[in-house]
């Protein structure tokens, strides 16, 4: 575990309800509630007479030291800073909001490493920090940077990715320069980092509009391509595979990803033995959407290895990865008639007894149909083929 993950959860009754920092000399109203001597001090000298956290009227203003508690928060610091030296004790929120205020680009890494700790303790605060005023515009600042170090693009990455949920507007993230930081991350950054980038590329591919502003920059098509080569870490491979998924919609895109050179690393993807199954059924969804384009279906048709292997995985994968792989096989074979294609399923083993098989299972009514469409194109026995579905089933197209 390095420093940078390393930060210490302050229990809460040990912070001042007033300041929100943990308390140096906790002291008591007669309300019974315990501040810290300088915030509850600075609240009577400004003239209240009430108990700032049950707002009842004090009937003295008395302040009795708590003892037990400032031995408790003692021995509480001793053993953080015996245990773990290196830690980070998470920032109030006070502490937060003025590290937001001086935010710049100097001295930067320290605050934004303090404020990732802050982010990092719950859900809740992120939502104070998405609240802060200014603080997500001097964090999109940061990407627009030209001279920015990539150590603290990789920390902006990191909030931006923990803190996704609660950006209501991800537009800057669209702009030329952010665009341009993440495909420097994508090249230059560890695997966290990398899959961190990734991640944003998805939450911001909303509309046809964002998918092809994503497309547009240059270069980064083809580093997500290439984050899908075999020995790329999984998880890396897994978020370039729904991150491709998500900006393939419109059609000139398919016919980018495919100039690019997907199929090869989406066949190496395939014919990898114990691929887990997120990523197989990924695969297979990205390989069904760039079959529908016409224009650059030839790579796949010509590709027996490939249908081969999408072949393989029409069962014992999962219902998803079936779907996918039959929707594949129906393009090529009954909506292009693609000879080769056709080829490699009768070649198969055991081929129509598999789409037999498939049409009996408790599979989806799509997959059946086309299943049945396949079975047709082959030739099979028309009795043995049909007996097993209802020809009224709408037939619904895979597109």
């Amino acid at each position: 575990m390095g420093r940078d993950d390393l930060y210490i959860t302050v229990p809460c009754f040990f912070r001042c309800p007033i300041s929100l920092d943990v308390m140096k000399y906790p002291v008591s109203l007669c309300t019974g509630v315990t501040y810290d001597r300088a915030s509850i001090q600075q609240w009577l000298d400004d003239g209240n007479n009430t108990c700032p956290a049950t707002m009842q009227v004090l009937k003295t203003k008395e302040l009795v030291p708590n003892r037990n508690l400032q031995r408790l928060i003692q021995i509480w610091f001793d053993s953080v800073a015996r245990c773990q030296p290196d830690s980070v004790v998470v920032p109030s929120q006070n502490q937060v909001k003025l590290l937001v205020k001086h935010l710049d680009n100097n001295n930067c890494f320290s605050s934004l490493t303090k404020i990732l700790h802050f982010a990092k303790e719950s859900g809740g605060n992120r939502e104070f920090l998405a609240r802060i005023n200014l603080f997500l515009d001097k964090v999109f600042d940061f990407m627009r940077n030209e001279e920015i170090d990539i150590k603290i693009v990789e920390k902006v990455v990191e909030l931006l990715d923990l803190m996704s949920n609660n950006i209501s507007d991800k537009k800057p993230l669209l702009e030329t320069n952010c665009l341009s930081k993440i495909f420097l991350i994508l090249q230059r950054g560890n695997s966290d980092s990398q899959i961190r980038a990734v991640r944003i590329l998805e939450s911001v591919a909303v509309d046809e509009e964002s998918k092809l502003k994503i497309a547009q920059k240059e270069g980064l098509i083809p580093e997500l391509v290439k984050s899908l080569r075999k020995e790329k870490n999984p998880i890396l491979i897994e978020a370039s595979l729904s991150c491709l998924i998500a900006i393939t919609i419109p059609k000139r895109i398919k016919i980018k990803l495919i100039q690019h050179r997907t199929i090869p690393e989406l066949k190496n993807l395939l014919s990898q033995p114990n691929t887990i199954i997120s990523i197989t059924e990924k695969s297979l969804k990205l390989l069904e959407a760039l079959s529908s384009c016409k224009e650059e279906k030839v790579e796949i048709w010509q590709d027996s290895v490939l249908l081969q292997r999408v072949f393989e995985k029409v069962m014992k994968v999962s219902s998803n990865a079936t779907e996918h792989a039959v929707a594949i096989l129906w393009s090529g074979c009954y909506l292009f008639r693609e000879r080769k294609a056709q080829e490699a399923v009768v070649g198969s083993s055991n081929g129509m007894t598999k789409l037999l098989l498939l049409m009996q299972s408790n599979c989806s009514p799509a997959v059946r149909q086309m299943s049945a469409d396949l079975l047709k194109i082959f030739q099979v026995n028309s009795k043995l083929c049909l007996s097993s579905y209802d020809t009224k089933i709408t037939h619904i197209m895979p597109f």
